[in-house]
């Protein structure tokens, strides 16, 4: 993560980390980070497509890692818990061929095994690029299977 004045031992949970993730790999920048909101930014450069477009998979990076992280937060708050992806799915509104997008996650349903966040992802000039869903199932225990 770049320096953005957020740091990983702000705003994740213990064992939880960015580095040598993919995330860190497509350049994701963590803002802001806590269950009702996580906001994230990601270059265009160097996650694009055969034609120079942001590469539809990259988005989906993008809103995956922010409603993941949203989620950690949450079963971390609840119970010392984990988060784990179960679906996600993404409509491309518009394209995007330079700059920075901006994702927001924010919470459709926090509950005690399951949350569900909606992310919004916009251009440099605030118009919306790709909405994506992610749910996640909430678990007690650190280790996953």
């Amino acid at each position: 993560m770049e320096d953005t004045g957020v740091t990983e031992s702000d705003t994740l949970p213990d064992g939880m980390s960015m580095h040598g993730t993919l995330a860190e790999r497509m350049g994701i920048d963590l803002l802001e980070a806590a269950p009702e909101r996580v906001v994230g930014t990601m270059p265009v450069a160097g996650n694009t497509q055969p034609y120079g477009l942001l590469h539809g998979g990259a988005s989906v990076v993008l809103a995956e890692t922010l409603g993941s992280i949203g989620a950690a937060l949450h079963a971390a708050r609840l119970f010392n818990g984990i988060a784990v992806g179960i679906e996600v799915n993404a409509t491309h509104h518009k394209a995007a061929r330079a700059g920075v997008v901006t994702g927001v996650a924010t919470p459709l349903r926090l509950g005690g095994m399951i949350a569900s966040y909606e992310i919004a992802i916009t251009d440099e000039s605030g118009e919306r690029v790709c909405t994506a869903r992610l749910t996640c199932a909430l678990r007690r225990s650190p280790a996953v299977s």
